[in-house]
Order: structure tokens, then C-alpha cells, then sequence
């Protein structure tokens, strides 16, 4: 019997842990059919703090957490929970760090303003997750990134991670959604980004951080893009289709699940 393909999904958020939105409900909704078709799957979000944990049962998985990963000369522990949609017969992993990921907001604070340490999260949570499948000792052959928080993920996979066997054959797509943000991340996000594998040379399109630069940087090291919202603003959708590369447009609710299986499949047998 052939082994079934393996889906990795990261996510800016998915619901019932966070509020519904366009990201949240297809990055809860997704998964649960792209595992119905017979493909295995994990899912992965950052664990913010206004995630109620008693109510959605998330529990420490003590044998994945207790790494440290360095950012910016600081040593930041790696804590990783789980919890279940029964419903779905799906887990969800949680990457979770004291510093991070405990004030009860996403990524604006109670008067909506960007979080200053956004960049370093982001990076906390792109390598965290890569970390944590390395544990796993699980080879995704897709990697299915939504929303800018996740935008580093391709960056490693494609570069930090190329050498390591679990990664080296794994594709990646990106849905971009109408979620940007009108301001730059910190001014040396390019410098906390570099690890082993990654020059100044790989981010050179982040040397300013800002919303569009960001989706630039993702679509970079993606092998397929896909338009996450119907009213994508326009600038960013003419900047993915100018990458030449394999593109979905938006797909409404009803046939969603039939384009995304071939859309995946295409990108993995590519």
C-alpha cells in the first residue's frame, strides 16, 4: 500500500481558540478535510495568551518542550501544548513561550497597536515549529503556511533546513490573506532572522520589514501561492502573480476542499 502524503499546517490562528475569521475558519475547517481524503496531518499555532486553556483542555507535551532556541543572543524556552477538536478527530500543537505568547492579545495590544516584539515572535514561532516536527521525526511532503505571522517558515525550511532529511524533499504554499498590517517590524528583524544557512543575502527583500515585504520574503520560498481572501488588496495580489509560480485564486466555501487537493497534489508531484 502506498504510504499517504503528509500535511503540515501552520496558522496565524485557527478557531475555536480564536475569534472566527476568514484565516481561522479555513485553517480549522482545512485540515480536517485534507485528512478526510486520506492525507495525514498536524497542525500547528502560536498558544497567545487569550487562549483560555482550561476551557479547550490544552495540555504541556512534556517530551517536545524544554528546548531553548536563541534570538537575538537570548535564550528562549520552547514549551509546546496540545488539545483536540473531537469533533474533527484532529489535534492541534501550540507553540508557547512566557515572554511571547502569555499577554491576552494576538498581535495589537488592547488599543490595537502593534506589538514592538512582533518580529522576534514571529521567529520564535517559525523555528519552534520546525523544531518541534524535527521531535516528531515526521517528514511533511506539503507545508501549508496561512497569514504573514507564519512568513519565516518557507525562509527555513528552503534554507536552515534543507540539509536536514525530514525537510529536504518538503514543499511549500502560502495563503495570504487581507489581514496586513501599515507599519515595519523592528528595524533588525533581518539580523534575529539569520541562523546557520541563511545570509543577509536570502532576506535582502525584508532589509525593511513592512506588511508587503513580508508576503515578498514568503512568496520567495514558496513552491505554490494561493489568493486566502476574496479581496486580496491588489498591490500584493499582482506582486504573487508576478513570481511566475503555481497560483490558486480565492475559492468560495463549496468547492474549496476538491481545489486544494489538486492544487496540493500538483505542487507535490511537481
Amino acid at each position: 500500500m502506498m504510504e499517504s502524503k503528509k500535511v503540515l499546517f501552520v496558522s496565524q490562528g485557527i478557531t475555536p481558540y480564536l475569534p472566527e475569521t476568514e484565516l481561522s475558519l479555513i485553517s480549522r475547517k482545512l485540515p480536517q478535510a485534507i485528512q478526510e481524503t486520506g492525507k495525514e496531518i498536524r497542525t500547528f499555532m502560536p498558544k497567545y495568551g487569550n487562549i483560555n486553556e482550561r476551557r479547550n483542555q490544552l495540555h504541556e507535551v512534556i517530551r517536545l518542550s524544554g528546548m531553548n532556541l536563541i534570538i537575538n543572543d537570548t535564550d528562549h524556552p520552547l514549551i509546546i501544548k496540545v488539545a483536540s477538536i473531537q469533533s474533527a478527530r484532529m489535534q492541534v500543537y501550540f507553540i508557547d513561550n512566557e515572554e511571547y505568547f502569555h499577554r491576552k492579545y494576538t498581535v495589537t495590544d488592547a488599543k490595537g497597536q502593534f506589538f514592538a516584539d512582533n518580529d522576534e515572535r514571529m521567529i520564535f514561532f517559525a523555528r519552534g515549529v520546525l523544531e518541534t516536527v524535527r521531535k516528531l521525526r515526521w517528514s511533511p511532503d506539503l507545508v501549508h503556511c496561512h497569514g504573514w505571522f507564519t512568513s519565516l517558515v518557507p525562509l527555513y525550511i528552503k534554507n536552515a533546513y534543507r540539509e536536514d532529511p525530514l525537510f529536504a524533499d518538503s514543499k511549500v504554499v502560502f495563503s495570504f490573506y487581507d489581514n496586513g498590517f501599515d507599519r515595519s517590524l523592528d528595524g533588525s528583524f533581518a539580523e534575529k532572522v539569520l541562523v546557520d544557512g541563511i545570509t543577509s543575502d536570502h532576506i535582502s527583500m525584508v532589509k525593511e520589514p513592512t506588511y508587503e515585504n513580508l508576503v515578498s520574503l514568503g512568496a520567495a520560498y514558496s513552491d505554490g501561492l494561493i489568493q486566502g481572501s476574496d479581496n486580496l488588496p491588489e498591490n500584493i495580489r499582482e506582486m504573487l502573480k508576478k513570481t511566475g509560480k503555481p497560483f490558486l485564486d480565492y475559492v468560495g466555501s463549496e468547492k474549496y476542499v476538491e481545489e486544494f487537493a489538486v492544487f496540493y497534489d500538483s505542487i507535490i508531484n511537481d
